[in-house]
């Protein structure tokens, strides 16, 4: 047995050689010294560390050392042996990631059940069986105050408790791993590297409310998480957690994988299970919700990834442990995946309660351009946008839905100055015009109409009226439409006329984007006194409409001009005006 493990992981991509390097020259320190029988060497694929450079971690006293050397091998073996920190390397981050979602990622062989159950796996499966019971199973939960990480934050206990008193001969589990939201990736990320996680989680919510059998519905898109699933589930079965009798107890559960399509609106519960059943994703009317009637007129309940493997962790540790973290009213941590103009994008693991500055500016280093931050994108399509200004809110379900926005999955997008709040909820609202399955008008309609209201803005056709009439048809759309996607479709525009409606009016009125995005209201220039003369324009201007030369200087053609920006791309001395 091992005393002391060291996680290795480079965080710079380019440094991958010197990796390996550093990887033989420390293991071949450690057999010199007959130390590699009592300290473990393993790489990893992720520390949670990011633009660090050489990271190691220390357990089991988890101690971080970054942008380590070769010449510091042989202090860093003494440190451990000694049990002393060398403090010049330690990492101490302003906030610091809680990892509870996260805490097998990278630091296990997501394909070996054993290192897994080596970590504490499956041990909160063993208690429940053991120990528990459905009802104080189900107050276990209730006491951690879990709400549903996929998007809605419904509790989990409720959920799983309306199951359970109903009584029927099937029940039905599913795990909802259909990811939709553009530049979300948590999802993914879990079951790639920690599949068994999720599955223990789903097993435990089985038992909760006496299913029987459970599903994985994973988009076809995620093929490494599927082969991942699918040989965890084949490695349960091998080690009786999965079938009959599971662990010699009187519970049986059979696990499956059904691949979606991509269909955005699969995501949806009603449209998800439609989609189980092999007929169009459509979603329907509720009540009777999932849990009462849900796969083939059964209950059901339905999970997310996120959801799901916190449970294993709660049950370990307890419900009160879990709601010490976090807020009154939002328990435990969130995963968000942080990309856009932002230095270090990744996955952070937040506990409820830490602020959106935090997030954007202290985990993940402020923006790549280094140009302030203008605003950030919570909740994928269905999200709003929240300004700068309101950075430093706490991030909890109830203060997003008071800023207009939501928690979503967990996308975030973090935007600088060169980003249009027109431009943004047109793109938003193009996405689910697109994914829309158009079963109810609201949705149906009310997006197409509000979408070309934004086309026409960006393009400068706007009118002074299109702002009031978006408006009405988002309220339209909120009441009315069947599911979520439909109801929650217009947050980006409704949040962005909220708080960047004087960004609206030089759209309508002067006919012009202050951001430079929409090529409609952009003028293109060259400036005399930055210009070099160096030609790099001309030639690389696709429709030629540069034309001059190196002793008269360059000039742009308004009416050839297609709007490209290459000629902005290319310029060096930023002579090329946007106005």
């Amino acid at each position: 047995m091992y005393n002391k493990v060291i996680l290795i992981k480079d965080t710079d991509l380019k440094r991958q050689d010197k990796t390996r390097d550093f990887y033989t020259h420390l293991l071949d320190y450690l057999r010199e010294n007959n130390l590699h029988s009592e300290i473990l060497l393993v790489r990893v694929a992720d520390i949670g560390v990011y633009d660090k450079g050489l990271v190691l971690k220390m357990l089991p006293d988890r101690n971080t050392y970054i942008n380590v050397q070769d010449t510091d091998i042989k202090r860093i073996v003494d440190s451990i042996l000694q049990g002393k920190i060398i403090e010049e390397l330690v990492f101490r981050p302003k906030v610091k990631q809680h990892r509870i979602v996260l805490r097998n990622c990278g630091n296990i062989d997501p394909e070996n059940i054993d290192e897994y159950i080596f970590s504490g796996g499956y041990a909160g499966l063993k208690k429940v069986l053991g120990e528990l019971g459905q009802q104080k199973l189900i107050e276990e939960i209730k006491i951690s105050g879990i709400r549903g990480r996929g998007g809605a934050g419904y509790p989990t206990w409720m959920k799983w408790n309306f199951a359970r008193e109903v009584e029927s001969d099937q029940k039905f589990v599913i795990c909802n791993a259909d990811e939709g939201d553009p530049g979300a990736y948590m999802d993914r990320s879990v079951l790639e590297s920690d599949p068994h996680s999720v599955i223990e989680g789903l097993i435990i919510a089985a038992f909760a409310i006496g299913a029987s059998k459970g599903y994985f519905y994973i988009r076809a898109e995620y093929p490494l998480a599927v082969e991942r699933i699918n040989k965890a589930i084949k490695q349960a079965y091998a080690y009786g957690l999965l079938g009959n009798n599971i662990l010699g107890s009187s519970f049986n559960l059979d696990l499956e994988i059904r691949l979606g399509a991509g269909a955005f609106v699969c995501g949806e519960e009603t449209a998800l299970i439609s989609s189980i059943e092999g007929k169009r994703g459509y979603p329907h009317p509720r009540p009777p919700y999932p849990s009462v009637k849900g796969l083939w007129g059964k209950p059901t309940v339905i999970n997310n990834v996120e959801t799901l493997a916190n449970i294993p962790a709660i049950i370990s540790k307890g419900g009160k442990w879990f709601a010490q973290i976090g807020t009154q009213t939002s328990k435990g941590t969130k995963v968000f995946a942080v990309t856009g103009k932002v230095k270090n994008s990744g996955l952070v693991e937040i506990a409820m309660g830490a602020t959106l500055r935090e997030i954007v500016m202290d985990i993940c280093g402020g923006t790549l351009s280094g140009k302030p931050v203008k605003a950030v994108q919570t909740g994928g399509p269905s999200g709003g946008v929240i300004p700068e200004s309101l950075l430093d809110t706490p991030v909890d379900y109830e203060n997003l839905q008071k800023l207009g926005s939501i928690m979503g999955s967990g996308g975030m997008i973090v935007m600088d100055e060169d980003d249009c709040m027109v431009d943004i909820p047109k793109f938003y609202l193009g996405f689910c015009v697109e994914e829309s399955c158009g079963k109810c008008s609201p949705c149906r309609i009310g997006g197409f109409q509000m979408l070309g209201y934004l086309k026409r803005i960006s393009e400068g056709q706007g009118k002074p009226e299109d702002l009031a009439q978006m408006r009405r048809l988002s309220v339209a759309m909120q009441k009315a439409s069947l599911c979520g996607l439909g109801q929650t479709a217009s947050n980006p525009v409704v949040s962005t006329l909220k708080y960047f409606e004087p960004e609206y009016n030089e759209h309508i009125l002067n006919k012009r984007c202050p951001a430079g995005k929409c090529s409609h209201l952009v003028t293109y220039s060259i400036v005399g006194d930055k210009c070099k003369r160096c030609g790099l324009c001309v030639i690389n201007c696709p429709p030629k409409a540069i034309s001059g030369d190196k002793e008269k200087g360059f000039s742009i053609a308004p009416e050839k001009c297609v709007k490209c920006g290459r000629c902005v791309d290319v310029c060096k001395f930023k002579a090329i005006s946007k106005d």
